[in-house]
């Protein structure tokens, strides 16, 4: 009884649309992140990296201590500080921030023309004047008296 309960509690919760859109925006945002550091990658950094003399910014690294060699084969790796590699990461993250930022200050300004374009309700009739219910009162005790 105790996993049957524990599976249906799952299931509701999975089920959920919180859950599911999450999920969506998990896998999306994956894929998004994939993308951008594709531009990155091979768009953006081969022309910065020739501005600054053909460097490949993911080949920078500073050597702590050098490969040991035996008969022409490495025997101990080098042990390498990979500042490039870090360098092509942040560029990543800068460009997908932005990249959200634009996302959502363009998503935020469709929403506002929404709200501007939506039809404002028509203004609720004026309140009738002292007159009015003056006379409206006259007229139903003249109805009555017929």
């Amino acid at each position: 009884m105790g996993k049957c309960s524990f599976l249906q509690e799952f299931k509701a919760f999975a089920m959920k649309g919180n859950v599911i859109d999450m999920a969506v925006g998990v896998i999306i945002g994956g894929a998004f992140g994939k993308i951008v550091s594709s531009i990155v990658a091979d768009v953006i950094m081969p022309p910065i990296g020739l501005l600054v003399g053909g460097v490949n910014f993911t080949d920078l690294k500073w050597v702590l201590k050098p490969a040991v060699l035996e008969d022409g084969k490495e025997v101990v790796a080098a042990v390498t500080l990979n500042y490039g590699n870090f360098l092509q990461v942040t560029f990543d993250f800068l460009i997908i921030a932005f990249s959200i930022f634009m996302f959502i200050k363009l998503l935020t300004k469709l929403t506002e023309k929404k709200k501007e374009e939506a039809p404002a309700a028509p203004p609720a009739p004026p309140a009738p004047s002292r007159e009015e219910v003056l006379l409206t009162e006259i007229r139903d005790l003249l109805k009555e008296r017929k």
